[in-house]
């Protein structure tokens, strides 16, 4: 049998393309989710911002968290609908309805509570301060981590630790972007919704991998929703404003959908399926973009100021948390039984 040296030499057999494999789809995710979760400051902000030199009656809070559920529940509907006939076409094994009132509860922890403290609390201080308060989420994780699950405490992520909220610290001390009408105020609301956001993302890993990213999104998403249109409804009843909200300029709408949109469907399964292939504290380290996504868009759309001083600042709180982050992935890699199992 003679060989022909034509087919040895032609590429017969060639290597299939290289496809991007999951995890690292997941970093791209957590990327992009954490850009567009970083523009939603800049929508609160306009949306509070005065026009024509007169400010908005009855842009409260829950009336940004009302348009932002509003506008984006109906997607949530019709993927969750679509996420359930796949589980029922591929035969798998019906959802536990304990399940699903449990992530609708943790809904309510990371989509209304939070939610609300932080477009809250952002209405007193600028929007490149609000992101790098809530930057320091992971700090919350690593704390709850040793308190609640057993996580060691090593001296390296103190020691990173120290090294970012320094960071703030001279923000607070000689920044410029540490401005508003009532920064202490504001910036207590920021950090308790961090830390309360670290809680349910140590407690979202595990009913992701139980119900799935997107059954998981959809229920937390409509947990809130629920919780959202009752304390809108109560609320502006009791004000007697509700006309009054309903009569909000166009530009307040068209905000609210961009806010609904890009700032809450897109980024919320970005994440979540972030977490589910990469884990929480890849996902977080991801994060580290999103003071400098705020940066760049708070300056150029919203004018905000930035010295010398913010920049040094936000460097330091990003190497304390790009610290931190090394030395705990260290950490679980050298010593993987000691891990919690919500971390795994």
């Amino acid at each position: 049998m003679k060989t022909n040296l034509r087919e040895i030499s032609s590429p017969l057999i060639k290597e299939p393309p290289r496809r991007m494999s999951g995890r690292n789809w997941g970093y791209v995710l957590a990327f992009f989710g954490t850009v567009f979760f970083s523009m939603k400051s800049i929508f609160v902000k306009l949306i509070y911002r005065p026009v024509d030199g007169m400010t908005i009656n009855g842009v409260e809070a829950i009336t940004i968290m009302a348009m932002r559920m509003g506008f984006s529940a109906p997607f949530y509907i019709f993927i969750f609908w679509l996420a359930l006939r796949q589980r029922k076409r591929r035969e798998l094994p019906p959802l536990q309805k304990r399940d699903l009132a449990l992530a609708a509860l943790l809904g309510l922890l990371g989509y209304y509570t939070c939610a609300w403290l932080d477009i809250e609390g952002i209405k007193y201080i600028t929007a490149q301060l609000e992101r790098l308060l809530l930057f320091t989420y992971p700090i919350f994780v690593f704390i709850f981590g040793a308190i609640f699950f057993g996580k060691p405490l090593t001296k390296e992520a103190i020691f990173a630790v120290l090294i970012a909220y320094s960071g703030i610290g001279l923000i607070f001390l000689r920044g410029d972007i540490a401005v508003g009408i009532n920064v202490p105020l504001g910036s207590a609301m920021i950090l308790l919704c961090a830390a309360l956001f670290a809680f349910f993302q140590l407690f979202a890993k595990p009913m992701i991998g139980r119900l799935g990213s997107s059954v998981f999104t959809c229920c937390a998403m409509l947990g809130a929703g629920v919780m959202i249109f009752i304390h809108f409804v109560t609320e502006n009843i009791v004000m007697g404003d509700v006309s009054e909200v309903l009569n909000l300029p166009r530009r307040i709408w068209l905000l609210g959908i961009a806010l609904a949109f890009f700032s809450t469907l897109l980024p919320s399964f970005m994440v979540n399926l972030a977490i589910s292939r990469v884990g929480p504290q890849a996902t977080s380290a991801v994060g580290m973009i999103a003071p400098i996504s705020t940066i760049f868009l708070a300056i150029f759309i919203l004018g905000e100021p930035f010295a010398l001083i913010d920049g040094v600042g936000t460097l330091i709180t990003v190497l304390g948390i790009g610290l931190y982050t090394y030395f705990d992935k260290r950490a679980i890699s050298a010593t993987p039984s000691s891990v919690p199992a919500i971390n795994k």
